[in-house]
């Protein structure tokens, strides 16, 4: 006689999925803490841009960030980094003077710590000079990916063409095609194809 299975049985994996499952979307939703929310909301935005453009995010980070193409390999496939937080760990090494790889590290030993903790480790915390370099990175990187971008009051000092947000940046998902861009130009516009990144030459920091 066949065996019957009970349903109930089934209930403590399905559980364990269902909270696994809802850990995955509140994290992916969380912001990542660095002190700044302008930041925060750029990276999240970035998460995007990277699950749907990956060789454009990667391409960013080895050529103008100075990170191991092994090491951002590594940690997308470890699940556990967010795009954006591998982007703003190799942007506060850059602007530490220190190796993607080092700030990485003391990411994974600091159980508990935000990123505000850790960039203010490095010397790199909201509002020091540091940080506001890190901040023009990210609008370069966007000038590089034609992504629109809003730039927050300390920024629009600097990139005065760039639209000025009133909240916190909000994006869309078309592709752009990936080119370099003065610093002041006006904001780069979406493209309604999705043609293949251009490689650009490496410019010296």
């Amino acid at each position: 006689m066949p065996r019957t299975l009970n349903p109930m049985a089934w209930l403590p994996v399905a559980t364990m999925l269902l909270l696994a499952l809802m850990a995955s979307v509140a994290h992916a939703a969380t912001p990542a803490g660095t002190g700044d929310a302008w930041v925060d909301a750029t990276l999240l935005d970035i998460d995007r841009y990277a699950a749907r453009y990956p060789d454009a995010f990667n391409d960013e980070l080895v050529r103008y960030h100075g990170a191991p193409p092994a090491l951002v390999a590594q940690l997308r496939e470890t699940g556990h980094w967010r795009a954006g937080e591998i982007y703003f760990a190799c942007a506060l090494a850059q602007a530490a003077g220190q190796p993607c790889r080092r700030v990485v590290e003391q990411r994974n030993r600091g159980a508990g710590q935000d990123w505000d903790a850790i960039a203010r480790g490095f010397g790199v915390g909201a509002g020091s000079r540091g940080f506001q370099q890190l901040k023009r990175a990210l609008v370069h990187s966007y000038a590089r990916w034609a992504r629109p971008l809003q730039v927050d009051a300390s920024l629009h000092r600097e990139f005065p063409k760039l639209p000025l947000a009133s909240s916190l940046p909000t994006h869309d998902d078309r592709r752009p095609a990936s080119k370099a861009t003065a610093k002041g130009v006006n904001a780069p516009q979406p493209h309604d194809a999705d043609p293949a990144p251009a490689t650009p030459a490496r410019t010296p920091a």
